[in-house]
């Protein structure tokens, strides 16, 4: 116990080893994984970087024009890097840089608007899939027939 307490003195008067983060910046490894970032116009909208997420961090929204828009959630990416490295394009379309995702003091800014995004992708695809079935079967009807 004596030694425990003469090691903790000691200890008042070294530097700290913890930084005082966001407001001293923290050294970056070489080959850091930092926050993801996509370019909308390289990417072939392949949907593959969605598949690979093992968190499900990434949602691609469906228009029924058959358009789809990126969606990207910092807060539940494990920075694993699994969407860059299976992605057709990587470093064009799809790439990681050295900025780390700064956290949140609130719930619902982290996750509110995320589940709600994550409904409204599943109910876009199947409408969509409604959609071209129906145009496919209204152009066969409209082919005559020989």
């Amino acid at each position: 116990m004596i030694q425990g307490m003469i090691n903790s003195f000691c200890n008042l008067f070294k530097k700290s080893a913890t930084i005082d983060f966001p407001n001293e910046q923290m050294k970056i490894s070489k080959n850091y994984r930092g926050l993801i970032n996509h370019s909308d116009s390289d990417c072939i909208w392949c949907d593959v970087c969605e598949k690979v997420c093992p968190p499900g961090a990434i949602l691609f929204l469906q228009n029924m024009d058959g358009s789809k828009k990126y969606n990207y959630n910092p807060y539940l990416c494990i920075y694993c890097g699994e969407c860059v490295r299976n992605c057709p394009k990587p470093n064009e379309a799809l790439w990681q840089e050295e900025n780390i995702a700064f956290s949140s003091s609130s719930k619902k800014e982290v996750q509110d608007d995320w589940f709600s995004l994550e409904d409204e992708c599943k109910i876009a695809r199947v409408k969509y899939k409604e959609h071209k079935e129906s145009l496919k079967k209204s152009q066969k009807v409209e082919q005559p027939l020989s």
